[in-house]
């Protein structure tokens, strides 16, 4: 059996410059990903099949429409494998994870198999590519321009998601302006959290406000996080982060808002961990 962990995606930065004739936005983003995620695990088997486990897993569907069995199918159209999706983080959330998991059974059924990976997989979803070498990247364009950033340093943060899936097409759907400004051509040096954060408040995510518009409660959320030194959405919603200077002051914050809303996916976790 091979596993391969497929780790909660992040946008710290979402800033959308522009959109194709063919309705594809353009992105400016920076990327990092988290300790916490879910688990793919795949062994020999003559049929390809999938089963899906975990907390997470209720509505997740182990059919063709997983991105999963895409992504199989994609690889390699007739070989088999049986695969297991354990799910701990929430689904349609902003935070890649169908994206993730599918990167995650690329990279173990090319161990698998023996095969190399694909060098071009955009068309299983623009945020798989950015996915199968997960680690910090500013990615542009669609989400085919992924360049590997070194030296961010690994921030102790709290994933907060009000229970709410929000459909990422109607996001975009309502986004009124498409053309932002991008981040700066070159970055500053990002290497402590002071550093990172002072450069993030000095950025966006421009799919806050129509995601919000659609879903009020992140703005409840946003609030939940306002002891945090950055609080954000990530992706098109509903997923929220904050990001603490400690790892105490993480749990600490997750514990307090796990509390007060029993009823919400909470977790702290570490952002761009050390590897």
């Amino acid at each position: 059996m091979i596993e391969e962990r497929a780790p909660a995606k992040i946008n710290l930065t979402l800033h959308v410059t522009g959109q194709r004739p063919d309705g594809y936005h353009l992105l400016d983003s920076l990327v990092v990903f988290a300790a916490l995620g879910d688990m793919v695990r795949v062994e020999e088997a003559e049929t390809l099949s999938l089963a899906v486990t975990g907390l997470m897993a209720a509505g997740v569907p182990d059919g063709e429409d997983n991105l999963v069995l895409q992504a199989a199918r994609f690889l390699d159209p007739v070989r088999g494998a049986r695969i297991v999706l354990e799910k701990h983080l929430p689904s349609a959330a902003g935070i890649g994870g169908g994206s993730s998991d599918a990167a995650a059974t690329l990279r173990a059924l090319s161990a698998l198999w023996g095969v190399p990976l694909p060098r071009n997989c955009l068309s299983l979803g623009a945020d798989v590519p950015m996915c199968l070498a997960p680690g910090a990247q500013r990615v542009s364009g669609i989400g085919e321009g992924a360049l590997p950033l070194s030296g961010l340093p690994s921030l102790p943060a709290v994933l907060v998601n009000p229970g709410l899936s929000v459909p990422t097409p109607d996001v975009f759907a309502a986004l009124k302006e498409k053309n932002h400004p991008p981040m700066p051509a070159r970055l500053p040096a990002l290497g402590d959290f002071g550093a990172l954060t002072r450069f993030l408040d000095t950025t966006r995510n421009d799919l806050t406000a129509p995601a919000s518009a659609q879903a009020p409660e992140i703005g409840t959320v946003l609030e939940a996080l306002e002891d945090a030194r950055i609080a954000r959405m990530s992706g098109s919603g509903a997923t929220c982060f904050g990001l603490y200077p400690d790892a105490a002051a993480a749990r600490a914050a997750a514990t307090r808002i796990g509390e007060a809303h029993p009823d919400w996916w909470v977790a702290d976790t570490t952002l761009n961990p050390a590897p």
